[in-house]
């Protein structure tokens, strides 16, 4: 862990029970995480991008302890949330905070928006008395770009990109360091995603924040990120930074994702060569042995379907986790 990072993660595992019988025997886990490393630099934002089911979302609430982690560390400026107390945890928990990727659920329709913006302000203690708590959410709701008269409205009578701008105004109700954005704007219309990112890139260059942007388009993660991070199966493939991973990919997978991306040129785009990715995504109960990617992988080896390749760093600042690097 260096003396820049505000979040260190080391061999994080998510394992679910699968339970059978009228018992609820275990007889296995679904691997959600199993076994990712890395660091979140101060005022960067890290994107992690991959396949659905390949434990994006799963890691990011396991960082913030909304997930008991099953093994593993995670480490929030310089302190392991897990030997810490659950009462602890819910006072650093003020220092993180998530934004969710459907602002039609994560928003309960029967409380009023300024209630709705206001209540992380009462958990945490945060304002005197009334009057200041009403004008930190009319602060807040001006900072996300929504009219503060709106604060006695309810959920069901704003658009989708209002709701996610005040999920965005609750996020920042406790002044925190660190927020993970889980696909904040996958639910939303195309035209209004630009706005969503635009609005997230001035909050963290305004506010000195830190995120962990969990996406699967590719194209928005290479605008708002400074570091990439790729994971399939539970695993880490390769992590670099936003240029050095679109123009050098070395991980086969990470090129099978880039070769999707759609190119605006029609003539550049019939000249390139996708990667079609063959079978089906192994479940995370049953992986395979080795390399996540191996059965899949287009250049594995006998060599690659029995050891497990090191996560290790092949140049500065690159790091991958496959044989043939």
């Amino acid at each position: 862990m260096s003396d820049e990072s505000l979040v260190h993660v080391k061999d994080l595992k998510m394992h679910f029970p699968i339970r059978a019988g009228v018992l609820g025997r275990v007889v296995g886990a679904v691997k959600a995480v199993d076994g990712v490393t890395f660091d979140i630099i101060k005022g960067e934002t890290l994107g992690l991008v991959g396949e659905s089911g390949c434990g994006k979302t799963t890691a990011g609430r396991a960082i913030l302890h909304l997930y008991r982690p099953t093994a593993g560390e995670v480490a929030f400026q310089g302190v392991d949330l897990a030997k810490e107390t659950p009462e602890s945890v819910r006072r650093s928990r003020r220092h993180m905070q998530m934004i969710f990727q459907d602002p039609y659920a994560s928003l309960n329709p029967h409380m009023r928006v300024g209630e709705i913006i206001a209540r992380p302000l009462r958990v945490h203690g945060l304002a005197r008395n009334a009057r200041e708590e009403n004008d930190l959410v009319s602060e807040l709701m001006r900072k996300v770009g929504l009219d503060a008269s709106f604060r006695d409205r309810y959920p069901h009578e704003f658009s989708g990109g209002q709701r996610q701008r005040i999920g965005i105004a609750r996020a920042l109700a406790t002044s925190p360091n660190f927020i993970v954005c889980d696909e904040p704007i996958s639910a939303l219309d195309v035209s209004i995603q630009a706005q969503i990112i635009n609005l997230l890139e001035q909050l963290r260059e305004d506010l000195g924040l830190t995120y962990l942007f969990i996406a699967h388009d590719l194209s928005m993660v290479r605008y708002i990120s400074t570091r990439v991070g790729v994971m399939y199966l539970g695993k880490m493939m390769e992590l670099t930074s936003s240029d050095e991973l679109y123009e050098n990919p070395l991980h086969p997978y990470t090129k099978a994702l880039l070769s999707a991306i759609p190119i605006p040129d029609p003539a550049l785009e019939r000249q390139r060569q996708r990667i079609l990715l063959e079978g089906e995504l192994p479940s995370p109960a049953d992986p395979p042995a080795g390399c996540r990617f191996s059965s899949r992988c287009p250049l594995a080896m006998d060599h690659c379907r029995i050891m497990e390749p090191q996560f290790r760093e092949v140049a500065a600042g690159h790091w991958a986790a496959c044989h043939l690097v």
